[in-house]
């Protein structure tokens, strides 16, 4: 484990220097690792172990998200079997289904877990336990590592050499090795620094930001800029290109390599103080509503809401039609003409 100064805080983390892909594979040697679910997490994190040479199956149910297994090359009765069989075969058994296919799943497999350890992408189910009624045996290990990033990101930059940065965390080490298996299976994943948390920490934290930053907000954000500029009469092409093209093409790629004042630096005078001037004043505004959202995922509302919604059996039909309305927003519209736009598709 290394120490790094992150803004002025020591923190510990752990990269593939001190934790070797070597020393993972010894570690793992004689474990069978069943990845439950090849939704978002699944595919990224089954292959790329496969990839690095870790014994690995699969447990899906038949339908399309099965079909795609097969596609990856995950064969069934040898490395592809139901989530059951699954379960039977593993010695550490992934639970990597969306957190209301976790909950759904858990009275099914709950006794089978004896002797084996249980591993999590995120700290849902642990964490908010009285309400999910996922609460695993005293007797077994129970483990996290948790990409920050999609499933997909996690296999695309695997495969180009690079990693997701990770949280790990025990929740429970009845064996005395669980850190060491942590740790093994966040090299095994292609983690590319791992960092130490807390089931109730990782969960609390993923919540805020993807109502947050990563999401919610951002999404807001753009819709009230995009919003006021169209009601003053700006074109739908220029309101959206200062409003996202610019962002996500020419000033993320900046700030993502060197820091926000860096791009600052390669702006404009005239934009910097501009920027300078108003980013206090969009903080003042906004962390208000960030500790209202921090303190609903806190309480467990957030969470709840999550547990009634997805467990609706219409839920799907509900989700396709909000993200059809997104997507046939006129500014996702335009944004998506000025993605056709872009010289690399010229």
């Amino acid at each position: 484990m290394a120490e790094m100064n992150f803004g002025g805080v020591v923190e510990t983390v752990v990269t593939k220097k001190e934790f070797t892909l070597e020393k993972a594979r010894e570690v793992l040697k004689n474990e069978t690792i069943a990845v439950l679910g090849y939704g978002i997490q699944g595919p990224g994190q089954a292959c790329n172990l496969r990839d690095n040479g870790f014994n690995v199956i699969v447990g899906q149910r038949k339908g399309k998200t099965y079909d795609k297994a097969k596609a990856d090359g995950w064969v069934p009765g040898k490395t592809l079997f139901s989530i059951e069989e699954a379960v039977e075969k593993g010695t550490i058994i992934c639970m990597l289904l969306s957190d209301a296919g976790q909950i759904s799943v858990w009275p099914t497999i709950k006794d089978k877990l004896e002797g084996k350890t249980l591993y999590y992408s995120h700290g849902f189910a642990i964490n908010w336990q009285e309400r999910t009624k996922v609460v695993p045996p005293k007797d077994i290990d129970v483990i996290m590592v948790a990409p920050k990033g999609s499933g997909t990101s996690l296999r695309t930059m695997f495969q180009e050499g690079r990693g997701i940065n990770c949280s790990f965390a025990v929740y429970q080490n009845a064996s005395g090795k669980a850190t060491d298996k942590t740790l093994a299976l966040g090299v095994g994943i292609g983690a590319g620094y791992l960092f130490k948390t807390t089931f109730q920490r990782e969960a609390t934290s993923d919540l805020t930001g993807e109502r947050g930053s990563l999401m919610g907000a951002i999404e807001g954000l753009f819709e009230a800029q995009y919003d006021v500029l169209r009601e003053h009469g700006h074109s739908p092409s220029e309101a959206v290109n200062e409003t996202i093209e610019e962002l996500t093409q020419s000033l993320m790629p900046l700030f993502a390599e060197k820091g926000m004042d860096w791009m600052y630096a390669n702006c404009s005078t005239t934009a910097q103080r501009g920027a300078l001037d108003w980013a206090p004043r969009f903080r003042e505004a906004i962390k208000p509503v960030m500790e209202w959202l921090y303190l609903s995922v806190k309480s467990g509302e957030e969470a709840q809401i999550s547990i009634d919604k997805n467990s609706q059996s219409d839920y799907r039909e509900k989700l396709n039609a909000e993200l059809k309305a997104m997507h046939d927003k006129e500014m996702w519209r335009a944004a998506a003409t000025c993605r056709e736009l872009r010289p690399e598709r010229n």
